[in-house]
């Protein structure tokens, strides 16, 4: 497979960094034109040119967080065209990435670790390096035909990976309360009597199942209705209108669902109805899958549990 954000891209594709630790000269007061400025080359083969380098001081390493613009092209001789414009595939917003080790010599996560935040960057690398490096072909690719795929990056913000998980533990403990509180005065006014678990799940049964409770792993067939704590229905296998009637098949607590599903549909066995009130830190959190969810939303299932193999 190629690698990193290339991945990245198809499903939507050692020193300071301010000195851009590979040679990179700073930016003039006047910036020439990207055009204009030359490619240099890592020792492992990396094509980069720098276009702007904004003054910074955090060194990114693997595992550290960023985000940026991201626009890719294949070019060969005689035309080019846009394989990915993050900018028209995600509303305009950046692309979050984690930073991983490079997957071979000149791969494009080398070149995301030379840059700061506010920096932007060209990055080229040869479909031959890419093909040699066994990376998993994509139709358009052919070898020997000086193809090469040029990336524009714009970073828009990195963080250390440390840093990242002590702000999002603070955030995710900040919204653990504000949805405790949401919760509470929704059962409230519907008048509802739900249980709660140490986690913060609510959960209500209408119907007990029969036999043992689905364990991890089992196979568990469900159907279900979600919908936001305003009554706005999101997903649903049993209204026509979602457009997909079949039982939703999942395997229990390997992640394959949010987590208030894991931890929620491990306490009903078979033939279980009930309803989930999910804390958004055990559903989507700020990363929405869809508009009709907004961030940070708690979530309200109506579940039944059809079957556990």
């Amino acid at each position: 497979m190629i690698l990193g954000v290339f991945v990245l891209l198809e499903l939507f594709g050692n020193s300071s960094c301010t000195n851009h630790h590979l040679g990179a000269t700073k930016a003039s007061t006047k910036s020439p034109h990207p055009a204009e400025i030359p490619f240099s080359k890592t020792a492992d083969g990396l094509e980069y040119k720098i276009v702007h380098d904004e003054p910074g001081t955090l060194k990114a390493m693997v595992g550290d967080y960023m985000e940026f613009h991201i626009k890719s092209y294949i070019r060969f001789p005689g035309g080019d065209s846009v394989l990915f414009d993050s900018r028209k595939m995600n509303n305009d917003q950046p692309v979050p990435f984690t930073l991983t080790a490079p997957a071979f010599k000149g791969d494009l996560s080398e070149g995301l670790m030379m840059l700061t935040k506010g920096d932007s960057a060209v990055f080229r690398i040869p479909v031959d390096s890419l093909l040699s490096s066994g990376n998993q072909p994509l139709p358009w690719m052919e070898r020997g035909k000086r193809q090469m795929v040029e990336y524009t990056v714009m970073v828009t913000d990195l963080k250390a990976a440390d840093q990242l998980k002590k702000e999002q533990a603070l955030a995710a403990t900040k919204q653990a309360i504000i949805d405790e509180q949401l919760i509470k005065e929704y059962l409230g006014k519907q008048n509802i009597k739900a249980s709660r678990t140490v986690s913060g799940l609510y959960y209500k049964v209408d119907k007990m199942g029969t036999g043992p409770l689905p364990q991890t792993g089992s196979t568990v067939s469900m159907n279900y209705t979600g919908m936001t704590l305003d009554g706005n229905k999101f997903d649903s296998n049993t209204e026509p209108e979602f457009k997909h009637l079949q039982a939703f098949e999942f395997k229990l607590g390997t992640g394959q669902v949010i987590k208030g599903w894991d931890e929620g549909i491990a306490l009903m066995p078979k033939g279980t109805k009930g309803t989930l009130y999910i804390p958004s830190t055990m559903a989507y959190g700020t990363h929405s899958p869809t508009p009709l969810i907004p961030a940070n939303a708690v979530l309200v299932f109506d579940v039944e549990v059809v079957d556990v193999h």
